[in-house]
């Protein structure tokens, strides 16, 4: 118990708390997204990939949530509400309301071949935020910050090829008669 208030009294870089603050919308919103594929008729392959993500980001989105807490820093939201995200467009990856509507609209192949087109963006613009966060002066010094974001970028990374490879595969799907 000791640790943990000592852990809690420790002055936190303002760079570890901004990542931590943004990378939970930007979670959110890949929750959100992902968590259409059964209500749009993806394929399983795509359900599958989606359902192990949203559990993933999930975890993670609350585990990132308790830390600010722990820190009592502000805490977003652990839902992404459409329309009531101010800056969070800005950040990389992050999908406009206009391409949420199109995918919200899309079904079956058209919502698997934009769901997977986003998706890779949106991660490759987590990455970002992780390589962001390691570039800053004094960022991600504690262990745990380091592990998580490190964490984040390793799955992100090989979930991009799993993308990939099932974008691939849809597009050779559709070229076959």
């Amino acid at each position: 118990m000791e640790a943990l208030a000592a852990r809690n009294r420790s002055p936190t870089h303002p760079a570890d708390v901004r990542f931590m603050t943004m990378m939970i919308p930007h979670h959110a919103q890949a929750v959100l997204f992902a968590g259409w594929a059964e209500s749009h008729r993806a394929r399983p392959a795509v359900r599958v990939f989606t359902a192990r993500m949203v559990v993933a980001q999930r975890d993670e989105i609350e585990t990132m949530r308790s830390w600010l807490r722990d820190r009592d820093r502000p805490v977003p939201a652990a839902e992404f509400v459409r329309g009531a995200h101010g800056d969070h467009e800005l950040m990389p990856g992050m999908l406009t309301e206009a391409r949420l509507y199109e995918l919200d609209a899309a079904r079956g192949d058209d919502y698997d071949r934009l769901f997977l087109t986003y998706m890779i963006v949106h991660h490759e613009g987590a990455i970002a935020m992780v390589d962001e966060l390691f570039a800053s002066n004094g960022g991600a010094q504690d262990p745990f910050i380091f592990k998580l974001a490190s964490d984040i970028s390793a799955d992100q990374t090989i979930e991009i090829e799993r993308m990939r490879a099932m974008l691939d595969n849809h597009q050779q799907d559709a070229r076959a008669p």
